[in-house]
This record gives structure tokens, C-alpha cells and sequence, in this order.
């Protein structure tokens, strides 16, 4: 399906106040589902500074993904790779081995913004963007603590993201 097709069937959805039905459709679209994700739930409106999707729910049990209510007033790449963000948590916390550290499972959801190994089927996101979500797992790669075991692990990835960063244009 092409992008536009994909853009006017959420719209719809968005016009007729079906968000949530949208964020459905978009999961079976891209073929991120999960079923260990219970649903989608609204939270108060999103501003373009910040737009804010959680998951929510115990370890081991269905998560609940909260995404604003109006959501689809923003890019469809950005909110395709917010929800997609969402999706690793939903995997994380509900299948063992669980990701118990929160600055990993961070760290993990947003080097798969980036690099979409888990859900190869996605919608480019500008540059800018692109920076924004490596400066956000650079933030969490670093509390993991200098020399520790976490930033180990991860090493490689961060050289991964270092050198998709590099070879970006403005």
C-alpha cells in the first residue's frame, strides 16, 4: 500500500474521531502487532513539543499503550516510529526474558527508531528526527554508567548509531 493510501485511510479514521481504530489499522498495515498487546487507551492532547505515548501494565501481563488523542495530527512517519517505540516496550515487559532495566529498555526502543531490526516495515523519519532519537539514546547509554556492564553490552550499537549520525545531512 502506498503512503498515500495510508495517509487518507487514517485520516478518515481521525476525521471520524476513530483514534484509536486508526492506531489498530496502522499496527495490522505495518504489521507490528503483538499479542500481548492488550490495546490502545487516550490521554489528554499531545503539543508538537512533546508528544507523549507510555506503556503501561506489569511484567508478564497484557500492556495497555496510552497515545494522545489527537495523534494524528502529527507526521505519520514520526507517530508510525512513536507507536513502533511503544510496540519494544510491549514485547519487553510482557515475554521473559523480561528487560527489568528501565535504561535498557529505553535504550533498546530507540536504537529501533533508528534501525528498525525488529519491525522492518516503517516510514522514514526526517533527519532531525533521526538526531532527536540518537541524542535520546545517547541520554540513556550514558546513565547506564561509564564502564558498565550495560554500556558494554551495547557498545557496537552505539557505534552503529554514531555512524548513521555521521552520515546524515542537515
Amino acid at each position: 500500500m502506498n503512503y498515500d493510501k495510508i495517509k487518507s485511510r487514517i485520516d478518515e479514521f481521525h476525521t471520524n474521531g476513530k483514534t484509536v481504530e486508526a492506531a489498530n489499522w496502522l499496527l495490522k498495515a505495518f504489521d507490528i502487532q503483538d499479542s500481548n498487546l492488550k490495546g490502545f487507551e487516550l490521554r489528554e492532547k499531545a503539543d508538537p513539543s512533546y508528544i507523549l505515548l507510555t506503556t503501561e501494565g506489569d511484567f508478564g501481563e497484557e500492556q495497555v499503550i496510552r497515545i494522545p488523542e489527537n495523534i494524528f495530527h502529527f507526521s505519520l512517519p514520526l507517530v508510525l516510529t512513536l507507536i513502533t517505540h511503544e510496540m519494544v516496550h510491549v514485547n519487553q515487559k510482557s515475554r521473559k526474558p523480561y528487560v527489568l532495566d528501565r535504561l535498557e529498555r529505553e535504550w533498546q526502543a530507540y536504537y529501533e527508531m533508528l534501525f528498525h531490526k525488529r519491525f522492518p516495515n516503517y516510514l522514514e523519519v526526517s533527519n532531525f528526527h533521526k538526531k532527536f532519537f540518537a541524542d535520546k539514546a545517547f541520554s540513556y547509554y550514558t546513565r547506564m554508567g561509564e564502564g558498565s556492564e550495560l554500556q558494554a553490552k551495547y557498545a557496537e550499537q552505539k557505534k552503529e548509531i554514531e555512524n548513521l549520525i555521521a552520515s546524515l545531512t542537515d
